[in-house]
């Protein structure tokens, strides 16, 4: 389209040759080809994470059928209608017990919710994953589930999918950020094949588990995410897992103020629910037995939760689709939002396996469903469908998460300026309350910390003649001892040059030689005196006032050096300044102080316009 514009021949021409050789150099992306082998490796992996995903489901068919109908089924049930009476109290805590079992002489890594655990992998152990978590992870998470824990699916497979992402990732020859690549393309393909929901996984696998933004590992997660949503028609079927009627497209400005509330009540929630679970984590830590009885302790609460509101055991997808139809009554709304989060936070706190994902929508749902009593009403489930986005977006700290997941789970395009409004809020509310996710608590209890935050690195996009420092000293390739004393003595002590480039008869640059050398050099008796061409280095590494400072520390780490001359790009090869790794702090400065100056560049203040003298007068 641009091409012939003249303001491109204008900008070719402002250009010097050798800016424009830089310029061809440097691109948007760094990504290579490797990333097509990659991809089919991805893609391979998503057809393992969809089988992986429906696996994982028919096994928690079987597991609730076995524990609360006593028969072997492997049909999607819920709990709750067992006929059990009060034995179902029992019933958890057995599951509890045998994943304690699982964990204490299984895995220790199937305690918990699975994302943590995938975090961990990626951030500590370079994407390795012990191939038995594969085993262990989906075998517990569907006893823990089956057996009426109030958990999600979600958990366990992104975690089951990233182990055998891994798995495939370690019997090739990849570096660790491929490995993290395919495992994080498991863990997407899971979470695609079993919510239906291909976008809300690769954006989870973005604001989660990648800690980057680049086409090297978007790609590949992408097409494992696609391919096992696509899987999913032979082995599932299609979505969406939650259908709803049409919302209106607008529902002016009372509903987006109530979306406003909405997001503000969802954020308090996901403070309290993110505070609960590890205030039971500290309560069953100062227990005076092993962690491996923590999950029948918590299966016990899990239990008598279950007696009082039946609606809150198992993954509860029946009860999240009830509250978008608005057929509950407002009392078990009540009991089904305190009861879910209270047995939630305590199981969930005594290390059993489970996910979160599930639970967060359900509560966030029966939050919904308590403001649509006092919210304008927008239609059956609206309120339902908005909480529950921003109570998982807020929980998660994952605000993009929230609102695609929402959006794909019921396929109502009509919903995403409110979603967008209350989620957005919902993420403003936990992040200024908390420190800390619900994902990154458990981590940092570990001993390690990860940010959350993704920023462009002020080092790409500041180059090396902003920083570098001119009118670096140089030495001839014939220069004597006496020149080389004499510039010792009026070098300022405070800036002394540690670098020496040497040039040639045409001041080309042919080598280097450090301050301390030249000192050994002058120390020496002149007998013993080497020449100073001995003293050079030859094919010295070298910095271009056109580069990125990026460029430069990434040679630093490289060569261990860090120190180099800037010279032109042209064959000149003349020196224009030396560059250290102190230098490179003048990056830091400038990002610190556009984040910290403050200052007024616009006056508030209105000028008087008109001139002292400049008032009407009657001539005489």
């Amino acid at each position: 389209m641009l091409k012939g514009h003249p303001l491109l021949g204008r900008l070719a021409t402002a250009l010097r040759p050798r800016e424009r050789e830089a310029a061809a150099e440097l691109g948007d992306f760094t990504t290579t080809w490797r990333v097509v082998p990659i991809s089919f490796v991805a893609i391979a992996i998503g057809l393992l994470g969809a089988v992986v995903a429906f696996a994982l489901l028919k096994l928690i068919g079987l597991f609730t059928n076995l524990f609360f109908f006593q028969r072997w089924d492997t049909s999607f049930v819920s709990p709750t209608a067992n006929s059990l009476g009060y034995l179902e109290v029992f019933v958890p805590m057995i599951g509890g017990l045998m994943v304690g079992l699982m964990a204490r002489y299984g895995s220790e890594r199937i305690r918990g919710h699975g994302i943590p655990e995938a975090l961990e992998s990626i951030l500590i152990t370079g994407s390795r994953v012990e191939p038995g978590l594969a085993f262990w992870k989906p075998i517990s998470a569907a006893i823990s589930i089956g057996s009426g824990g109030p958990f999600g699916a979600e958990g366990p497979i992104i975690m089951t999918g990233g182990a055998f992402g891994s798995i495939v990732a370690q019997a090739l020859a990849l570096t660790a950020a491929e490995r993290k690549t395919l495992l994080v393309a498991g863990a997407a393909a899971g979470m695609s094949a079993t919510f239906a929901s291909p976008i809300a996984a690769v954006v989870l696998a973005v604001e989660l588990l990648l800690f980057e933004w680049k086409p090297r590992s978007l790609v590949p997660v992408a097409l494992a995410s696609a391919t096992a949503a696509a899987a999913r028609y032979y082995v599932l079927g299609l979505g969406p897992l939650f259908p709803v009627p049409p919302h209106p497209a607008f529902i002016g400005t009372a509903g987006l103020m109530g979306c406003l509330v909405a997001g503000l009540l969802a954020g308090a929630l996901s403070a309290f629910v993110t505070v609960a679970v590890y205030a039971a984590e500290d309560a069953f830590l100062r227990l005076p037995i092993h962690w491996m009885w923590w999950p029948a302790l918590g299966g016990i609460v899990v239990g008598l939760g279950g007696l009082i509101v039946p609606q809150a055991l198992g993954v509860g997808y029946d009860t999240i689709g009830r509250l978008l139809g608005g057929d509950l009554p407002v009392r078990l709304i009540v009991s089904l939002l305190v009861v879910k989060a209270l047995i939630w936070s305590v199981s969930l706190g005594s290390g059993t396996s489970g996910g979160v994902l599930a639970p967060l929508l359900l509560m966030g749902g029966a939050l919904g469903g308590i403001e649509a009593t006092f919210l304008p009403n927008e239609g059956h489930g609206f309120w339902p469908l908005i909480s529950m986005a921003a109570t998982l977006g807020g929980t998660m700290r994952s605000p993009f998460t929230g609102v695609i997941f929402a959006l794909e789970l019921t396929h109502d395009l009509n919903v995403a300026l409110p979603l967008l409004v209350a989620v957005a809020v919902a993420h403003g509310v936990t992040v200024l309350a908390l420190r800390r996710s619900i994902l990154t608590e458990k981590v940092s209890r570990r001993g390690f910390h990860l940010s959350r935050e993704y920023a462009i690195d002020p080092l790409e996009i500041l180059f090396v003649r902003e920083v570098m420092r001119p009118g670096a000293v140089t030495l001839g390739v014939d220069s004597l001892p006496e020149t080389v004393a004499t510039l010792f003595r009026a070098d300022p002590p405070r800036q002394r040059q540690l670098l020496y480039p040497v040039v040639g008869a045409d001041s080309r640059l042919v080598g280097v030689v450090t301050r301390n050398e030249l000192q050994g050099w002058l120390d020496g008796q002149p007998h013993d005196r080497r020449s100073f061409a001995e003293l050079i280095h030859e094919k010295p590494v070298v910095a271009y006032p056109d580069e990125p400072l990026r460029a430069i520390v990434q040679r630093m780490a490289e060569t261990s050096l860090t120190r180099f001359p800037v010279v032109e790009r042209s064959d000149s090869r003349r020196v224009v300044g030396m560059i250290g790794l102190f230098d490179l702090l003048e990056a830091r400065v400038r990002n610190l102080e556009a984040e910290r100056r403050r200052e007024r560049i616009l006056p508030l203040t209105l000028r008087n316009t008109r001139h002292s003298g400049g008032s009407n007068s009657s001539v005489g």
